[in-house]
């Protein structure tokens, strides 16, 4: 064989090679990534099908990144974004995402997941971006504050160098956190919040109005499109069962027949919006022209022990309470004002609260049938 047909062979079999490893749906470090660990999965397609898409014609076709598109929110965002016709990417470091929430998308011809975290940078061409990565749940940021403070300040700083690389747009996920344990009540977007800089709440608090502030200081400084969404409390399908947060706390204590742990007397309140409204006010901001922060939860209050009588009430459960210390620095009241994003998006909730809890628990009764939970 001589040198010519024996190259040929060579590049021929590393072909096969390579087609091998996509179907098999093997790791593979993506092209441009600056990170050991940044790695693309491409699984086959599923038997089943994938979700109904729609058609777009090239022009209105957009290559979307979505950081932390493997967790909760994220991966309610990656459905619809995908089932809008548009190109995704989900970028996620599985900290707290996981890749069941994404795996009825593996195989499809607009999706592609990478294993990054973005405290690293990464080099890829994209039109928008959501960034949401970032532990979001009380038990899960403070686990690791140095880590939950990087994703929010170095995290953003690399996405928004991505944004200024590729003149995308970008879109902070910022939170109702940033009001802190607010003494303006509701909370509209001009009140500066009160936060104490060194609780244990802090790493979140603090890093999420620094996001907020670099998003702001690159939008003055090289022009780029920015929004910022300040995201109040959200539950629904895909939330974590260990996530510490009120909503998931009572319906699995519910449906274990265990006591529902109430912190403090239960008179706190809390807005709580589902998850379909908040993905409908992130795609409406991205889409707009608005550049101010904008409040995206859903006004009506509730506190603690009304949100408890109404989840033992759906899940049928007789569960007591249990009452225990309330947390440094639990804000006593949450509540939104959501004027601008009625005026700017012409965005309101639209899911009540009985009917958002009832399939959320639906969802989470599916998984307790299937696992065997620890009492």
């Amino acid at each position: 064989m001589n040198l010519s047909h024996y190259l040929e062979a060579i590049s021929l079999f590393a072909l096969c090679v390579l087609a091998s490893v996509c179907v098999s749906g093997e790791e593979f470090c993506s092209v441009g990534s600056s990170s050991t660990h940044g790695c693309s999965s491409r699984e086959g397609p599923k038997a089943s099908g994938y979700p109904p898409t729609k058609k777009l014609h090239w022009s209105q076709k957009k290559r979307i990144l979505v950081t932390g598109g493997a967790g909760f929110v994220g991966s309610h965002l990656v459905d619809r974004l995908l089932k809008d016709g548009h190109e995704v990417i989900a970028l996620d470091n599985f900290a707290t995402g996981r890749r069941h929430n994404l795996e009825h998308w593996f195989g499809h011809t607009n999706f592609e997941l990478l294993h990054h975290d973005v405290s690293d940078p990464i080099h890829i061409q994209v039109d928008e971006i959501y960034h949401l990565a970032s532990p979001a749940s009380p038990p899960h940021y403070m686990l690791n504050p140095v880590r939950t403070i990087k994703a929010n300040t170095l995290g953003t700083l690399n996405m928004l160098g991505l944004a200024r690389r590729t003149k995308a747009k970008f879109l902070f996920a910022s939170t109702s956190e940033v009001y802190g344990d607010p003494e303006v009540h509701p909370q509209p977007e001009t009140y500066w919040g009160h936060v104490n800089p060194i609780g244990p709440r802090a790493c979140y608090d603090e890093s999420k109005r620094l996001g907020e502030t670099l998003t702001y200081a690159y939008a003055d400084r090289v022009g780029l499109r920015v929004s910022i969404a300040r995201i109040f409390n959200t539950y629904g399908p895909r939330m974590q069962l260990n996530d510490g947060r009120v909503v998931s706390n009572f319906v699995i204590q519910s449906l274990t027949n265990n006591s529902l742990t109430v912190y403090g007397d239960g008179k706190q309140t809390r807005s709580f919006q589902y998850v379909s409204d908040l993905i409908e006010g992130l795609v409406r901001l991205m889409a707009s022209n608005y550049t101010l922060p904008v409040n995206l939860g859903n006004p009506h209050e509730f506190s603690v022990l009304e949100l408890a009588d109404i989840v033992r009430n759906i899940t049928g459960s007789h569960s007591p309470l249990k009452f225990g210390p309330k947390p440094v620095d639990d804000p006593q009241r949450r509540r939104p004002v959501i004027e601008v994003a009625k005026e700017q998006l012409g965005w309101e909730p639209t899911v009540q609260l009985f009917e958002g809890l009832t399939e959320t628990i639906g969802y989470f009764r599916e998984y307790v049938e299937s696992v065997p939970l620890e009492h």
